[in-house]
């Protein structure tokens, strides 16, 4: 654990990293797909441009730094991000770990201790090197680690992508964020498997927590020591934001500010959910969202300054920092 975290343009002290925004994408693609078959809305320059003027608009809104979670599987390029920091103000940390929800490349199951091809395990060694010494072949680090599970449960694959993932948690003390099903209650096989292989409970993240309206199962994983990811607002595909703010309160009013994450999880630019698609279904599912509406509708219903920002500066600092 460091109070020194890694951005993209430098490392900078846990306690300048101010209003964070724990959960976000930039740009989300398919490296294969971009080169077998081109989204026809894919234009790097044109979404370069739109990048860099939603993140100077977050700064102007005081946001001062974000969380991009797009790693392996969810086409990470670090250089196109880091080109990105460079142009605005706003402080981007990236992440390591392996996105998948049921199984891996065959490399990864072919490959590693007791496999096919015997050697360390290459998760282990993508997961380290990213964070300790810089990412594909660059000095910029990473400052989260990300895994993912779904309806599907924790399958072998994701169970090796969990394991590989504790082990850089307990290696250097880069804490965990997941993405995961609330309908099947979904963090709670997460915590647990995660709590037996070592990992300290408090610097996890159970990611997409805020879609669940399970005020039991919320304040499980909130009682086992977890931060909850309430990291969707605006993503109305997947609940509503009205019921984002009733679970937010009420887990408020029973004394779990200190366990709350706030963010959207949201891109400039997905071809998974391509921006025609958002315009459509989600048009409000950005990353200043946040700022123009919910922080407003908080404010009217008694969250005070003190409490904004436990939410938005100190619980990131303390999940970053282990401080």
């Amino acid at each position: 654990m460091s109070s020194m975290i890694p951005t993209l343009t430098g490392e900078v002290p846990g306690a300048e990293l101010g209003t964070t925004l724990v959960h976000e994408h930039l740009i989300v693609s398919d490296p294969q797909l971009d080169r077998d078959l081109p989204h026809p809305e894919w234009d790097e320059a044109a979404v370069m441009a739109r990048a860099e003027t939603q993140l100077q608009g977050l700064a102007e809104l005081g946001v001062d730094t974000i969380v991009d979670l797009t790693v392996p599987g969810l086409g990470r390029d670090v250089r196109r991000v880091a080109e990105l920091a460079r142009r605005t103000s706003v402080r981007i940390l990236v992440s390591t770990g392996w996105y998948t929800s049921d199984v891996l490349p065959h490399f990864f199951r072919l490959n590693g201790p007791g496999r096919l091809v015997e050697g360390p395990d290459p998760l282990v060694e993508l997961f380290l090197r990213d964070i300790q010494q810089g990412i594909a072949g660059t000095d910029l680090r990473a400052a989260m680690l990300k895994v993912c599970s779904d309806r599907a449960g924790i399958t072998t694959d994701v169970a090796h992508v969990f394991t590989a993932a504790a082990h850089a948690h307990r290696s250097t003390g880069v804490p965990i964020t997941t993405h995961s099903d609330p309908a099947s209650r979904g963090g709670l096989d997460q915590q647990r498997l995660l709590g037996e292989l070592g990992v300290d409970l408090e610097r996890v993240v159970i990611g997409h927590s805020g879609d669940s309206t399970d005020l039991s199962y919320l304040r499980e994983l909130a009682d086992a020591g977890s931060f909850l990811g309430f990291d969707r607002f605006g993503m109305s595909h997947t609940g509503s934001d009205e019921d984002r703010i009733r679970m937010l309160l009420a887990l408020l009013e029973l004394g779990y500010q200190d366990r709350l994450l706030l963010s959207h999880d949201a891109a400039v630019f997905s071809r998974i959910t391509p921006p025609s698609w958002r315009a459509a279904h989600a048009p409000q599912w950005s990353m200043d969202h946040l700022h123009r509406r919910i922080l407003p509708r908080l404010r009217a219903l008694g969250v005070d300054a003190a409490l904004e920002h436990q939410l938005l500066v100190e619980n990131p600092r303390r999940l970053l920092t282990g401080a």
